[in-house]
């Protein structure tokens, strides 16, 4: 018997000995995989503590090292651990670009230093990256990766505003202007200046595209001729053209081989989704580098529609079609409004289109939208409506690579527990969970001395 016990003895000892070697491998496996692959989840409102797809395709365009130097102290009256928050943020683009560095300057021990880098804030980012620098004094990812989007642009690019006959503005403010797209505009690292061609002789030579908004009177005769001129000279063109008179640019439309259909698109399944239905849902894209993965609903508030006449001159694209059960309402819209065949024009409609031609050894481009709402200030939150203009100005100033959604901004999205939900959390593992590993050890214990 006391062989047996004896032998019994040395199994469980060998047992429990092997577990303990097992488990002590298999911990020393976990913290080896733990350090060689991150992988994490992000289940925050926004997906707040990841970056968008957009910020990720900046930085892989990002090709050299980029260093960030944080103008900070070690505590701020407001934010508190003011560099805690920076070294986090910074964070979410090293995990994905590790060549991306990050030092801190103190203001207050070096004043001279943080005078000359022309820092105006505590907490302000200087990032430099190939000979360039951009200063970011809003901690979030719109601001940062916007800031990074300019710095992959190879030089500033001139966008050019016909302006003199009530066009909407790049920096105006009121409801009908383009204000809030202009901002953004310059947040991406686009110059914008606004041209009066009674003045001026003709179309810098170094702007990059010309924006013509839905000008409310006729441009005069003169005028005209140095916008064909331009054109013939191979500039780039935004037109955006409202439902009213083509106010003296026919001569443009039919240069261009475009016919503008007069009325307003009339699109039923924006009714049923509660939006008047003479907003035009753009949901159909044609095949183009503007719209190259371009998933989204864009919005088109009193769109006329655009029609590419055969020609050989211009590479033509429809390059949103909208209402596929709607139809071009030549009538009133006061009242009902009701399809009349005999002279509506049946859906789908086509809104917007993208003309190519090669002349002087390179490639003209220019967009006709058939709607100036789209981009107004009080229609730019609309749908998709700021990424489909961002991406339309990037692709007429020769910058497609950087035809990305733009970057979200970060939600407060706080996690709050209920004072019953922390309880509940605390009695499940702090006393639950703790009382059920030692019932279940002792229970072990009790049956292993029975067998013995």
């Amino acid at each position: 018997m006391t062989n047996l016990n004896e032998k019994l003895r040395l199994h469980y000892f060998m047992h429990n000995s092997a577990f303990f070697v097992l488990l002590l491998l298999l911990v020393i496996l976990l913290g080896y995989l733990a350090a060689q692959y991150r992988v994490q989840w992000d289940i925050s409102q926004n997906a707040r503590n990841s970056l968008s797809e957009a910020s990720k395709d900046i930085l892989q365009k990002l090709h050299g090292p980029v260093h960030v130097t944080a103008y900070a102290t070690l505590q701020d009256v407001e934010a508190g651990d003011i560099r805690k928050i920076i070294s986090n943020f910074i964070a979410l683009y090293q995990r994905l670009k590790p060549d991306l560095s990050l030092t801190f300057v103190d203001p207050s021990e070096q004043p001279k230093l943080t005078q000359e880098a022309g820092i105006q804030m505590n907490g302000e980012l200087v990032i430099l990256f190939n000979g360039r620098r951009e200063h970011v004094t809003v901690i979030n990812e719109q601001a940062f990766s916007n800031a990074l989007m300019r710095l992959v642009r190879a030089k500033d690019k001139l966008v050019v505003a016909l302006s003199g006959h009530g066009e909407r503005k790049l920096d105006g403010n009121a409801n009908y202007d383009l204000g809030e797209f202009g901002k953004q505009l310059r947040g991406n690292g686009l110059i914008n200046q606004s041209l009066n061609l009674v003045t001026d002789q003709e179309v810098p030579t170094n702007a990059s595209t010309l924006v013509i908004a839905s000008p409310q009177v006729d441009l005069l005769p003169g005028e005209v001729d140095k916008l064909l001129d331009y054109i013939d000279r191979g500039g780039n063109l935004l037109w955006l053209v409202d439902q009213e008179s083509l106010r003296g640019l026919l001569p443009l439309a039919e240069k261009l081989h475009l016919t503008l259909t007069p009325g307003v698109v009339v699109d039923p399944q924006a009714q049923q989704l509660k939006a008047p239905i003479t907003f035009a849902l753009g949901t159909n894209y044609g095949q183009h580098a503007i719209t190259d993965n371009f998933d989204y609903i864009t919005v088109f508030p009193f769109a006329r529609q655009i029609t590419i006449n055969e020609n050989t001159e211009w590479q033509a694209i429809s390059l949103v079609e909208a209402a596929p059960q709607g139809w071009v309402e030549n009538g009133e819209l006061d009242g009902e409004i009701i399809y009349d065949q005999a002279v509506d024009v049946a859906g789908p409609i086509g809104i917007a289109a993208a003309l190519t031609r090669n002349i002087e050894d390179r490639e003209q481009r220019i967009v006709v939208v058939g709607n100036g709402h789209f981009l107004a200030n009080s229609y730019l939150g609309n749908g998709s409506n700021l990424d489909f203009g961002i991406n339309l100005i990037n692709w007429l100033t020769g910058d497609e690579e950087l035809i990305v959604i733009q970057p979200r901004a970060t939600l407060d999205s706080s996690l709050i527990f209920s004072e019953f939900e922390l309880t509940l959390m605390v009695v499940i593992f702090l006393i639950l969970l703790p009382m059920l590993f030692l019932v279940s050890g002792l229970a072990i214990w009790w049956l292993r001395r029975r067998k013995i």
